[in-house]
């Protein structure tokens, strides 16, 4: 089996920054609140679109949204104590080692990405990484799953999507992969179930 990753929410916890990124963002833009459960529904959506995402009846700038968003992010980021979920490196290393080939296909931009999976160590564990910079449309869009399908040669039948949003799960969907949520991230388990994953599991050690 092979398996696709979603990174926030997924493989690293990160929401923590994220929402105060996008509270900052809302903040300076003078754009009117949002609770935690609607910025959450952003994430894993590609920053140049997130905010008409999030404001889909304002006429604002996706632009200017993710020009602002980043300038946050990179300042608020600094202080931030992330760290992968329980079970992650134990479960991945494992897949590893048994000959699972592992890729991600994030939202996240590639030199962030790349720059996380150095701090973790892990920067070598996967085949390809695709960011929301290494497609043209981003999720729930095939693309960025199909992009490693074809360029590991990968087949639709024994490759497994994992996502913890449900545009990670439309994506592997529309490409013709079996998913698998995982409901301790950023989506709530309704908006998951609604995206009708074939597999639904709570602790990323049930992966397997």
């Amino acid at each position: 089996m092979n398996y696709i990753f979603d990174f926030d929410g997924t493989l690293m916890d990160t929401s923590s920054v994220i929402l105060s990124t996008i509270k900052a963002t809302i903040k300076d833009m003078g754009l009117p609140d949002k609770t935690d459960e609607e910025c959450r529904a952003i994430i894993g959506i590609r920053t140049d679109e997130a905010g008409k995402y999030l404001y889909p009846g304002l006429d604002i700038s996706n632009e200017e949204f993710a020009k602002v968003f980043r300038t946050n992010y990179d300042h608020l980021q600094k202080d931030a104590q992330e760290k992968p979920f329980p079970g992650v490196i134990e479960t991945l290393t494992k897949l590893r080692d048994n000959g699972h080939g592992l890729a991600i296909a994030s939202s996240r931009r590639l030199v962030s990405l790349t720059d996380y999976l150095k701090k973790s160590g892990i920067e070598d564990w996967f085949e390809i990484v695709v960011g929301a910079d290494s497609v043209t449309k981003g999720k729930p869009d095939p693309e960025p799953v199909l992009t490693v399908l074809k360029a590991l040669r990968w087949n639709t039948d024994d490759t497994l999507v994992v996502g913890d949003a449900d545009v990670d799960i439309m994506m592997g969907n529309a490409a013709g992969c079996k998913t698998c949520a995982v409901t301790y991230g950023n989506g709530s388990i309704a908006s998951l179930k609604a995206a009708q994953p074939d597999y639904i599991i709570d602790d990323f050690k049930k992966l397997p």
